[in-house]
């Protein structure tokens, strides 16, 4: 039991990502300066999905079998799901209840489309059954303020980098390799219109349907199967020909243009290549593809020293090997989030805990550079 007798300080952040392999829950102490507030690990779990939940998320990834019954019902058992791993993190955590201030909840995304003539996203997850299960404030529902004043809705957790992680003497980038890779790019010294971010493309996401579709396995654990093929030069040409890497940030991508279909795609195009040697191609894209990005979209304006990698990407030892190549052509060291001594696990957890944090104090919590919103906004939705 933590015996602090100031106020409530105390954060919950809960995070389900395109992966949707299962939940992932943080508390976070956060007090100090508003702009750079101190943030300490208290407690962290991940709790994984049943195959039976992640096969019934994937279905309302289509939008042909994501009915309104079976979005409704997934919303509310999500809502359960994410709770109990709340409880269960509160209780084995012995984190005390009465400093909660509030859950961060990002839910499970299902549908975004920033850029259609009605711009729109679908997180599920229902922060009212979060506060009635737990006793605590949720905030949820992040993404809908930021379309709302005109931005892409992602990435958000940019603006959490920023209050952490921005240094004055180095450039960084802080890059997430989840399901999709994306990048948030602070240069050295930096003021908060000064940091960017975007999607840089597929990180896991086609390299575990590969796996699925080859291999029957939910991803290539470790990059194993990757290593033992050898990446072919014309499948990766080929695949990088995708518009969507040269299209200027902001920007922001996930399932509908990376999901099933494309894998289908690659395996189509793949006849008389190896199922080992398109692993290590689809792995090397990812690699590629971060890397070609820092080239098109942060030099020759900003130096950048370091690059720290987290997500769990970051396990995936074949994956890191290609990054660390073609980074090294730029000059930038390559890191973990453990080798910076942090918790690659739990990073967006925390993000969402903090993002909290900002809500409830009714202070913008978007980094419009890094969405491409016109205003400020103070995102979350407040369940009592």
């Amino acid at each position: 039991m933590i015996n602090i007798n100031y106020g409530k300080n105390i954060y919950i952040g809960i995070m389900s990502g395109t992966s949707a392999d299962g939940i992932d829950v943080a508390a976070v102490e956060i007090d100090g300066d508003i702009v750079h507030p101190n943030c300490k690990l208290l407690a962290f779990n991940n709790v994984p999905y049943t195959t039976e939940v992640r096969r019934r998320i994937f279905d309302l990834f289509d939008t042909k079998s994501a009915t309104i019954d079976k979005i409704g019902e997934m919303n509310f058992l999500l809502g359960r799901l994410y709770g109990e791993a709340a409880n269960l993190l509160i209780d084995d955590g012995q984190i005390d209840r009465n400093r909660i201030a509030a859950i961060g909840s990002h839910g499970q995304t299902v549908y975004h489309s920033p850029e259609g003539d009605v711009p729109c996203t679908v997180q599920i997850g229902e922060g009212s059954v979060i506060s009635r299960l737990t006793g605590c404030l949720c905030v949820s529902d992040f993404r809908v303020a930021d379309i709302a004043a005109g931005g892409n809705g992602a990435p958000l957790v940019p603006f959490t980098e920023y209050a952490l992680f921005a240094d004055d003497k180095n450039g960084l980038i802080l890059q997430n390799i989840g399901g999709i890779s994306n990048s948030t790019i602070l240069p050295k010294n930096c003021r908060p219109e000064e940091v960017f971010a975007f999607d840089n493309g597929p990180g896991n996401m086609l390299i575990d349907a590969l796996a699925t579709r080859y291999y029957g396995l939910e991803m290539d654990i470790g990059g194993k199967i990757a290593a033992k093929g050898k990446v072919n030069q014309k499948l990766l040409d080929t695949l990088l020909l995708e518009p969507y890497y040269k299209k200027l940030p902001p920007k922001t991508t996930g399932r509908e243009l990376f999901g099933e279909a494309y894998a289908e795609k690659i395996i189509s195009i793949s006849d008389g290549i190896s199922k080992e040697d398109v692993l290590a191609t689809v792995t090397m894209l990812t690699a590629r593809v971060i890397a070609d990005s820092y080239r098109d979209f942060v030099l020759p304006k900003n130096q950048i020293s370091e690059l720290i990698v987290g997500g769990g990407g970051s396990y995936n030892e074949t994956l890191m090997r290609f990054l660390e190549n073609e980074m090294s052509a730029y000059g930038v060291s390559v890191f973990t989030q453990e080798q910076k001594g942090q918790n690659s696990d739990a990073k967006e957890a925390v993000a969402f805990a903090l993002l909290a944090y900002y809500t409830l104090k009714g202070l913008p919590n978007n980094l419009q550079s890094a969405t491409g919103a016109k205003y400020p906004a103070v995102m979350g939705k407040i369940s009592f």
